[in-house]
């Protein structure tokens, strides 16, 4: 790639590529928040599957603002900030402890 070549490209394709990314991760997370609440009403509620439930719908919340501060962060003018270390821990940690909680309600 030359230097012409790194002057021409657009900047503001890879912040935009990577808000559309959170905007889909954000809506699989509602889908499976979503599906957990059904599952647990589903066979009737008991107590263990309300509590499953109600940590899921925690979780999605905590990961949808997370991923909606950077997808603020994203579509601000100006080039973007790395994600700082802390905001990405605790969106992976959301991510996988909702895929637990849903497993956990559909066993």
């Amino acid at each position: 790639m030359s230097a012409t070549d790194a002057e021409a490209r657009d900047p503001g394709l890879q912040p935009e590529r990577t808000r559309l990314a959170w905007r889909r991760t954000t809506l699989s997370g509602t889908v499976v928040a979503v599906l957990a609440g059904r599952t647990a009403l589903h066979g009737g509620p008991t107590a263990p599957r309300i509590i499953a439930c109600a940590l899921c719908c925690v979780l999605w919340l905590g990961f949808l603002s997370i991923a909606n501060r950077r997808i603020r962060t994203l579509a601000a003018p100006g080039h973007p900030p790395a994600l700082t270390p802390r905001h990405a821990t605790a969106a992976v940690l959301c991510t996988v402890a909702l895929a637990v909680c849903a497993s956990a309600l559909v066993f």
